[in-house]
């Protein structure tokens, strides 16, 4: 390295996932094994994923540090000829990191917000550090951090295997089938509540693996047999089946919870309103339009088997969940947002002409119960937006500072060497 001071960046793009066959419960809590396998969707990082932008602190979190210590293990050797710059592999050991992180959807709110973060900081760091793993190892690296991250490696539908090797060296994820495969797939999430949940992930799984009988019966007998019926279902695009045992699999994970001791409730009286919404109209039409998860947390990730589906399930939830008062529809409906115009929705007054769907008895309505809805599609994958050395200077570090260094976008991450 020369004795310059100097400046290496990464800036890469990750998406969350919602898992359709849940992960609850660990055999491990330092390694972060998982007591079953599951299976996720990624979601588009078009409309869910982290951004990082730089804030003079370092790395801390015995999680972080773990993905650290372990991508420093794996860095190879990263050279610039023409700009004089040379870092040796033993040099990063010495280096510091510098990230601050945030999400562009509710933090710790059941939307699977530590799987984006951690996952973006892992392949962040692992190209900053010219590391040579694929994919599948890098996710068993995210893994340590938070379980789901590494579901997050991959596009499309992503399936995290228990693995059974002490070390957690088998633990990692592998894609099922990529973004495109099922592109007919349109995904509502109703954000029911930003708070952060009262019940954190990581003390919710302690408590059931300690207490719960329920989810010993589950890990054991029911989702061994889910995991290849969701894999069949997801490789011949059978919705019905799909539909079914991801409606089913949420329902036991929060039946779980409510097993534990003391129970845990992450669902609240909105969430169970619109899973009646769902399964009445599935119902009335014969076969499912629409399956639901919710994952820990009261918002409900909603997958419509096609652009049709999707604009029906929003007339409904518009119907139902109208925006409050001091609500405006382009603020009220984010991501996607020419599913309006497939719903006939332009602006509020048309929200409030919907009629009431049809075989509905009641038309009670819910103002201002859900927050905002997302529509977005299964996506793909984490990508590296750019590659950055250079030597500081003044106006240099006054911008990366600022998070805008290269022109740095919404829904990336930067990781920062100095």
């Amino acid at each position: 390295m020369t004795g310059e001071k100097w400046v290496r960046i990464v800036t890469a793009q990750t998406p969350t996932n919602i898992a359709v066959i849940k992960y609850w419960g660990k055999r491990d809590e330092t390694l972060i094994l998982p007591v079953n396998d599951s299976i996720s969707v990624t979601l588009d990082p078009n409309h869910l994923c982290t951004t990082t932008t730089v804030a003079e602190i370092s790395l801390g979190g015995g999680r972080f540090q773990s993905c650290l210590r372990e991508i420093r293990k794996r860095a190879s050797d990263v050279e610039d000829e023409k700009k004089g710059i040379k870092i040796a592999k033993k040099d990063w050991e010495n280096l510091h990191v510098h990230i601050a992180s945030y999400n562009n959807f509710p933090t710790a709110a059941g939307l699977a917000s530590s799987a984006a973060g951690l996952a973006c900081l892992v392949y962040s760091l692992a190209k900053l550090m010219n590391v040579k793993e694929d994919e599948g190892q890098l996710s068993a690296i995210a893994r340590q951090g938070s379980g789901s991250a590494c579901r997050s490696l991959y596009g499309g539908f992503v399936k995290w295997i228990m693995g059974n090797n002490e070390d957690g060296s088998d633990s990692l994820a592998v894609q099922v089938a990529d973004e495109k495969h099922w592109d007919d797939l349109v995904i509502l999430i109703a954000v029911v509540s930003a708070q952060q949940k009262e019940t954190s992930s990581t003390s919710g799984m302690r408590e059931s693996v300690e207490t719960s009988l329920l989810l010993k019966h589950r890990a054991q007998e029911v989702v061994p047999k889910r995991i290849v019926q969701m894999e069949e279902a997801i490789k011949t695009k059978d919705f019905t089946s799909f539909a079914q045992l991801t409606c089913a699999d949420s329902n036991q994970f929060h039946a779980v919870c409510l097993d534990t001791s003391p129970p845990i409730f992450y669902m609240n009286d909105t969430s169970h309103k619109i899973i009646s919404i769902v399964e009445k109209w599935n119902r009335a039409e014969g076969t499912p339009q629409v399956a639901y998860t919710f994952d820990a947390g009261p918002n409900a990730v909603l997958i419509a088997r096609n652009r049709k589906a999707a604009s029906e399930l929003l007339k409904r939830l518009l119907f139902y969940f109208p925006p409050g008062a001091d609500a405006d529809l382009n603020s009220y409906l984010i991501g996607d947002k020419s599913i309006l115009e497939d719903a006939g929705v332009k602006e509020m007054k048309d929200v409030e002409s919907l009629p009431s769907p049809p075989g509905e008895i009641s038309s009670q309505k819910y103002a201002g119960d859900v927050n905002y809805f997302i529509c977005t599609r299964p996506g793909r994958g984490p990508i590296v937006d750019t590659v950055y050395d250079g030597y500081e200077s003044t106006a240099g570090k006054t911008s990366y500072q600022q998070g805008k260094v290269l022109g740095l976008q919404e829904n990336s991450s930067l990781v920062i060497f100095l």
